[in-house]
């Protein structure tokens, strides 16, 4: 699991900003760490070789689908289209994916499944509400909410999610 995270994170080296990049992009103690806040990993197996994986945790009201890789030589060949099918059949609750905003593939990805991407200001709220991330990492984010989600808001022709829960 590890080895795949980092082997597909090489796709962000020079496009998220440079101070968010690191090497390896997960250490072994972040993803232990990770696993510990309850995000509960799932593998996508080719032949008795792990080839993606994906993340789901469980935040109350909201699901959220957490650190989403495939292995680069495994990529657009339906692992995470798969990955993403199961994991969305395993909750009721409304789903959410944070990626980071110049990661384009990430985001077309997710739309081309019934993503759709939250106001600015919504974001800033849901990253600071259910993820665990640095300020910086909020500022070069965005977060994609799923059919669920969208009709439990209220929101105008511009999309500015607002939830009504809180």
């Amino acid at each position: 699991m590890y080895d795949i995270i980092n082997d597909a994170a090489t796709a962000y080296r020079g496009v998220i900003p440079a101070d968010r990049w690191r090497n390896p992009y997960m250490s072994r103690e972040e993803l232990d760490h990770e696993i510990r806040d309850g995000i509960i990993f799932w593998g996508y197996e080719e032949n008795g070789l792990l080839t993606g994986v994906m993340g789901i945790q469980d935040r109350g009201d909201v699901t959220l689908i957490r650190h989403a890789y495939v292995a680069t030589e495994h990529q657009r060949k339906g692992v995470g289209a798969s990955l993403l099918s199961m994991l969305l059949g395993q909750t009721d609750n409304p789903v959410l994916i944070g990626t980071w905003a110049d990661a384009f593939w990430a985001v077309k990805f997710y739309e081309k499944h019934g993503f759709h991407t939250v106001s600015p200001e919504e974001k800033d709220r849901l990253l600071r509400r259910y993820w665990k991330i640095p300020e910086r990492q909020v500022e070069t984010s965005v977060v994609l909410a799923d059919k669920k989600y969208r009709n439990s808001v209220p929101h105008t022709g511009n999309s500015a999610f607002r939830n009504i829960h809180a």
